[in-house]
């Protein structure tokens, strides 16, 4: 009989065929590598849905060229900052139940004051990081 599984603790990998696969759990920044390799079959097809609290605001921005993004706000409030390719910045303030849309090449990070949760829906293929 399966077991449930905390979300924040096991990510989820949906895959080609509709498929859906608990995850290893969540170790840090390397695990993204682990789990590029281990669903790399998907290719830009594959979404990782993940669970995520902080307590402060990133130190850096990512991307995701392959595909969208899906931020939903699960509790406390979330600043969305996303910069689009042109150069254009624009901050999305997400609280509980708000969701964003993060497009394929736009550069985000989020701003959190107190505690914060949010789901991500994720087309990881490509993701890139930089400093903010």
């Amino acid at each position: 009989m399966a077991e449930p599984r905390k979300l924040s603790e096991n990510p989820i990998h949906l895959g080609l065929g509709a498929t859906a696969e608990a995850q290893p759990p969540f170790t840090g920044m390397d695990w993204y590598e682990k789990y590029g390799r281990r669903s790399a079959a998907d290719g830009a097809e594959g979404r990782l849905v993940s669970m995520h609290s902080f307590s402060e605001s990133w130190d850096s921005w990512e991307m995701h060229p392959s595909g969208h993004e899906v931020v939903v706000c699960t509790a406390g409030e979330i600043t969305l900052i996303q910069e689009y390719p042109d150069g254009r910045i624009e901050k999305l303030t997400l609280g509980p139940g708000d969701y964003a849309v993060n497009d394929p090449g736009v550069w985000h990070t989020p701003d959190v004051a107190g505690q914060a949760t949010a789901l991500f829906i994720t087309a990881g293929e490509g993701t890139q990081h930089r400093s903010r």
